[in-house]
């Protein structure tokens, strides 16, 4: 542990519940900062969404789901078991009152502010991970443009206005035009079904599971213990915090940071977090491929993301609002493969591996909750969306600096989770 951060009147001791992308990176930064950690999760390091993902430190492409288009897109096909975006037929109260709210956010002047909030976050993106990996993370980030593939020049508008929009308020991202042939000179996998490409420059993609797996290795040589049960809840006394399990002595420390991914709500409801925040799942899975793989190709037209995995393919996709918990739908799978497959040539559907299914912790107005709570020495962390993996890093920099000197970074402002 460094140390060379800390200041004297801070915190000493830290539990980080969560032992994600966001919940390892913000003990790490805070270990820079002097402080000792304790990482706690429900079932281990990388269990959630920061394995199955797509790898993609792409902040270029971070763009806030809270667009009118996603909201038209989302009426024609809410029900459909097969459609990109899909919420089931529930009773669930607390399900229908987020999507309202979401709906109401699905505006300009919305998307806009959450544009704004999340710009600190993805021009930092990269420079934390380099940080991390500076300061012994043992795994690589891998430079390389993201490919999108397109069925004709008229598709590929779409996301250059996008991007466009992205540039009007802040967010510079490089990028160019490619005809049919100029794709597949970057994607030998491109079918002639895609006759035009967009490439986004500037960005990174990780083997996820590996990354997250050495960031907690890291944090352990440094001096963290990591446990494995459930926190029931955190209470605060003159002391500190105390984290609670179901069974067995609390853990006690200065400060607590709660980065549960999608299952934040279940401890922050209870210390006034009044964002929702729903678990907008994902499913993922592994296929070999013909020929390498140069570097992550996005299908923009059927949201499916793709990127070289252990000598194969990882294909992601999906944003289906279901319980965190529950099981996967086949059908959802199914969707993914037959929605991609006239797409991508030389890739072996029928041999899947690693099929996995996770929860992305989304809010209704594309902006994360990190901050401080009411409660004294209790940090929330989380509500990332599909870009936990990218923005994690700088998320955990950001908080331990809030935690450490009791200072806001003006890059926190817009992400207060108390708003």
């Amino acid at each position: 542990m460094s140390g060379s951060g800390r200041l004297d009147s801070g915190p000493r001791s830290a539990v980080v519940v969560g032992a994600g992308i966001v919940g390892l990176s913000t003990a790490w930064f805070l270990q820079e900062r002097g402080v000792s950690v304790t990482v706690v999760d429900r079932t281990g390091v990388a269990a959630g969404a920061s394995w199955g993902n797509a790898g993609w430190i792409a902040p270029g492409l971070a763009i806030p789901l809270n667009e009118p288009a996603v909201l038209r897109y989302g009426l024609r096909s809410l029900l459909s078991p097969s459609a990109p975006l899909h919420v089931p037929a529930s009773a669930d109260p607390r399900l229908w009152s987020f999507l309202a709210r979401f709906a109401a956010n699905c505006r300009w002047s919305s998307w806009t502010r959450a544009v704004h909030a999340n710009l600190p976050l993805n021009d930092d993106a990269v420079d934390a991970y380099d940080a991390l990996t500076r300061g012994g993370v043992t795994a690589p980030t891998i430079d390389a443009p993201i490919t999108a593939g397109f069925e004709s020049p008229r598709q590929a508008q779409v996301l250059l206005r996008e991007l466009g929009r992205l540039a009007e308020a802040g967010q510079q991202v490089r990028h160019a035009l490619l005809s049919g042939d100029e794709l597949r000179e970057l994607v030998p996998l491109a079918a002639p079904a895609l006759t035009a490409g967009v490439r986004i420059d500037g960005q990174r993609y990780v083997d996820p599971g590996a990354f997250v797996q050495a960031l907690g290795r890291a944090v352990v040589a440094r001096g963290a213990t990591i446990h494995t049960f459930d926190v029931v809840d955190v209470r605060t006394d003159g002391s500190g915090v105390r984290v609670h399990r179901a069974a067995g002595k609390a853990l006690r420390a200065d400060v607590a940071v709660l980065a549960t991914g999608a299952w934040l709500p279940g401890l922050a409801r209870k210390l006034g977090v009044r964002t929702p925040v729903r678990a907008g799942r994902g499913y993922s899975f592994t296929v070999p491929v013909d020929e390498p793989v140069p570097g992550p190709v996005y299908l923009p037209g059927i949201r499916v993301a793709c990127t070289p995995y252990q000598d194969g393919l990882r294909v992601a996709g999906t944003m289906e609002f279901r319980d965190p918990d529950a099981p996967g739908v086949p059908a959802r799978l199914a969707a993914i493969i037959e929605s991609a497959r006239p797409f991508l040539r030389g890739v072996h559907w029928d041999e899947r591996r690693d099929v996995w299914v996770g929860p992305r912790p989304v809010t209704p107005d594309g902006r994360p909750l990190v901050g401080a709570l009411r409660a004294p020495g209790v940090y929330v962390a989380g509500g990332h969306g599909m870009w936990g993996l990218a923005q994690g890093p700088v998320t955990g920099r950001l908080l331990a600096e809030l935690i450490t000197t009791g200072k806001e970074p003006p890059a926190l402002r817009a992400l207060d989770p108390l708003r």
